[in-house]
């Protein structure tokens, strides 16, 4: 978690910061400046438990939640290990490669790289799909000494001999639960070939299950395992809620929802890209400003999107499945489903983006009735219904039966007749009408 410093002092000698504390006080001072300049107090429980080990150069599998630092956590000692090491990266050689699974979480771990070493005289680049390479190329041509990168790109690069491997001292994968997720295992498993075996190998993640381990046990060595359960999970600190509607409300709902001003910072979610663009330009024409980021933007067009929301140039963030992670906004008061996702782990890491660092949040999912299945999922990994809000202008009494129904269906049970004809090929067809 993010602390303010509430006192003021020179931060010009890293010996002048006595506020910092905790594993921040193994930091060079350099970093200890750095984290100072941040606002920065005391580490979070992620980076107490992780710093000490990574100086030590352990292997490392870390677990916790969003917003609780974990980025914060390999890049200290990362940046204090490369400090420490004399030499100059060779071209196309870095020293250090992380591994994100979108465009937005490796920029995002670039910007963070960039903080944290302000002071240090390191060199680090982001390379990623959907902007062209000649900029980077010629950046990996001057030498970098930590390299974060999407798969894609990076094994493009390496197949062009742009980038060379054989420098590594320290492989990170970041996300690596989405990594696998997204089907990255086989290219991860080709980066993993062009690696030294003598290295330090990090993953971090907001969830880990025993596949996982399993697969990262084989390219780890004897690692410490870092295990944040939080004392009140994040989703806890969301207040959520279920809107009932028809399929043809939606648009209806979320305009009379936007028009609340409480509802400040908002980031929307829909299944389908053309959705995502439909949403936002019928915001737009009720002068709600908002705008849409999904896969088929490019780089710089989501870029440009991301800072506009970021620094409140509009209220309204539209968005696919590709900003569920990756996504770091301060302030996000709600988030709104307008889809339900197919995947209910999606649905924990969508409302994640409120509720940062502490904060409270609020999260405002719309169902109909062809949602029944999504909800029950939902349900289920959260242990709980989400309550029902039936007090707003479109609500559906049939959509919520149906979704609170046990899905059970039978032709024959009492109140229908079914009527059949047998078909050419000797199968009896039926349909159900209800009895009057």
């Amino acid at each position: 978690m993010k602390q303010h410093i509430s006192q003021t002092s020179d931060t010009s000698d890293a010996a002048k910061t006595p506020w910092v504390q905790g594993s921040f006080n193994e930091l060079i001072p350099e970093l200890q400046r750095a984290v100072a300049a941040e606002g920065y107090v005391r580490p979070t429980p992620v980076q107490e438990q992780s710093i000490p080990h990574l100086l030590a150069k352990r292997d490392l599998l870390g677990c916790a939640q969003t917003g609780t630092g974990k980025t914060a956590a390999f890049a200290l000692p990362l940046l204090q290990q490369l400090a420490d090491t004399a030499g100059r990266p060779q071209k196309g050689k870095p020293r250090a490669l992380v591994l994100a699974p979108t465009r937005e979480l490796a920029a995002q771990i670039g910007k963070s790289i960039q903080t944290y070493g302000r002071f240090l005289r390191l060199s680090h680049t982001v390379v990623c799909g959907g902007v062209k390479q000649a900029p980077q190329v010629k950046a990996l041509s001057r030498g970098v000494d930590i390299l974060v990168a999407t798969p894609g790109r990076l094994l493009d690069l390496m197949q062009q001999k742009h980038i060379h491997l054989n420098k590594v001292q320290t492989f990170i994968l970041d996300e690596m639960d989405r990594m696998l997720d997204m089907g990255f295992l086989p290219d991860i498993q080709r980066v993993l070939t062009h690696l030294p075996q003598e290295r330090q190998t990090l993953f971090f993640s907001a969830t880990i299950n025993n596949k996982m381990t399993t697969i990262a046990g084989t390219m780890v060595q004897n690692p410490v395992h870092v295990n944040i359960t939080p004392d009140k999970p994040a989703v806890d600190q969301i207040t959520q809620k279920v809107c009932f509607l028809d399929k043809s409300n939606k648009n209806s709902l979320l305009i009379s929802l936007l028009n609340d001003p409480r509802l400040d910072k908002v980031l929307i979610f829909t299944q389908m890209k053309h959705v995502a663009n439909r949403v936002a330009q019928k915001l737009n024409a009720q002068g709600i400003r908002g705008a849409a980021i999904h896969g088929d933007k490019s780089q710089h067009a989501r870029t440009k999107t991301l800072d506009g929301f970021r620094k409140n140039r509009f209220k309204v963030l539209v968005a696919t499945d590709v900003a569920a992670r990756g996504l770091d906004v301060d302030d996000i008061t709600h988030v709104i489903n307008y889809d339900l996702p197919g995947e209910a782990e999606v649905y924990i890491h969508r409302i994640g983006r409120t509720a940062r660092a502490g904060a409270e949040g609020n999260a405002i999912s719309f169902c109909c009735a062809d949602d029944r299945r999504y909800l029950k999922d939902i349900e289920r990994i959260l242990g709980d219904s989400i309550p029902s809000d039936t007090e707003h202008t479109y609500h559906c009494e049939q959509a919520l039966k149906v979704a609170r129904s046990d899905g059970k269906t039978n032709p024959r049970q009492k109140g229908n007749r079914s009527y059949g004809r047998r078909s050419q090929g000797g199968r009896i067809r039926y349909r159900s009408r209800p009895r009057r």
